[in-house]
């Protein structure tokens, strides 16, 4: 989606009326189009081309890049510097903040640093438990919950002082987000929860891997039926899965997936298990697009990275749309010679 206004990259668009920040993330989201992001996976690493390798596989193919927060409770390069890396020269990231590891004090001021470098989006996480990772003695500090730090950010942005209440000289312009896992028992309860996350603040949400497409219209149904549909974006978690074994391992060991037995079994009947796993995500794609409610995916292909480009390719959730990308002026060239 090309927008006129668009400067140069790593230069903040114009913040359009409605909007409350200057991405191109949102921009796409508010008009309508079907969205796709992704994650990437931070380095063990100091050095910047890893960051910018890890991206470019994306290319043409995703409207924002989630920069994960030590996710598993696992130490790499901090989610700041990754969004702060990409934004440098003009990919849309989203930021995930996770309550684990830092208070309010440090998470407000990465909020502000964050957007002063150019992040117009953020994710509110409570953060996995430390136990989970590979630092089990750090100590936790759960100083704020996804709840309580969506308010923060909000107040910041909307109010213009800190929680403790001094002012802002300039309030970080941000699009804000959660997660939600429709897919968790008790499943009654999701999208009362989910109403709670849209009152502190969430603008847009990314829900957990689908596999289960009926138990994701239940919980739809329940999102209208409290009228938070128009309301809040929500972005459908998918992803492929390895094989049959892989995906035993993650609904026994990962807290909060749930996969049907058919797909396990749909997996393990497969000559090329790790083809059908594509197969199974290009599938979901196409039938959760149709749904009401549903504002685009969020395709999380964890050590698969490689393989969103021909999952996104092959569902055509994009159509003719070419999301940005550095080098996407000379494709729409190459595109529009052949």
């Amino acid at each position: 989606m090309i927008f006129d206004d668009e400067p140069v990259p790593g230069y903040p668009l114009p913040i359009l009326p409605g909007h409350t920040s200057p991405g191109r993330f949102e921009r796409v989201l508010r008009a309508g189009a079907f969205a796709v992001t992704t994650e990437l996976a931070p380095p063990d690493s100091a050095d910047p081309e890893e960051v910018y390798r890890r991206a470019r596989i994306f290319d043409g193919y995703v409207d924002a890049i989630n920069a994960t927060d030590g996710s598993g409770a696992n130490c790499h390069m901090s989610s700041v510097a990754v969004c702060a890396l990409l934004t440098r020269i003009g990919y849309a990231p989203v930021m995930q903040i996770s309550c684990r590891d830092k208070n309010r004090i440090a998470i407000q001021g990465d909020i502000l640093g964050a957007a002063a470098m150019g992040v117009c989006n953020m994710l509110c996480l409570t953060g996995d438990d430390v136990g989970a990772g590979d630092h089990p003695q750090a100590k936790p500090v759960f100083d704020l919950d996804s709840m309580s730090l969506l308010s923060m950010a909000r107040m910041m942005r909307d109010e213009h002082h800190f929680q403790s209440g001094r002012k802002l000289t300039h309030s970080p312009r941000v699009f804000l987000g959660a997660a939600e896992n429709p897919f968790a028992p008790p499943h009654g309860w999701r999208a009362d929860r989910l109403a709670k996350k849209v009152a502190a603040g969430a603008q847009f949400i990314q829900t957990q891997w689908c596999y289960d497409v009926p138990m994701l219209r239940d919980f739809l149904r329940a999102v209208e039926d409290l009228g938070l549909l128009e309301k809040v974006f929500i972005l459908v978690g998918v992803g492929p899965l390895a094989s049959a074994k892989s995906a035993e391992w993650i609904r026994k060991h990962v807290p909060g997936v749930h996969i049907p037995d058919a797909v396990v079994a749909r997996l393990a009947g497969a000559q090329d298990q790790r083809a059908e796993g594509k197969r199974i995500c290009i599938d979901v794609i196409q039938e959760v697009r149709e749904l009401k409610g549903v504002a685009g995916v969020h395709v999380m292909a964890y050590r698969q990275e490689e393989a969103v480009a021909e999952i996104i390719d092959k569902s055509r959730v994009l159509g003719d749309r070419i999301p940005w990308h550095p080098e996407r002026d000379q494709l729409l060239k190459e595109r529009q010679a052949s």
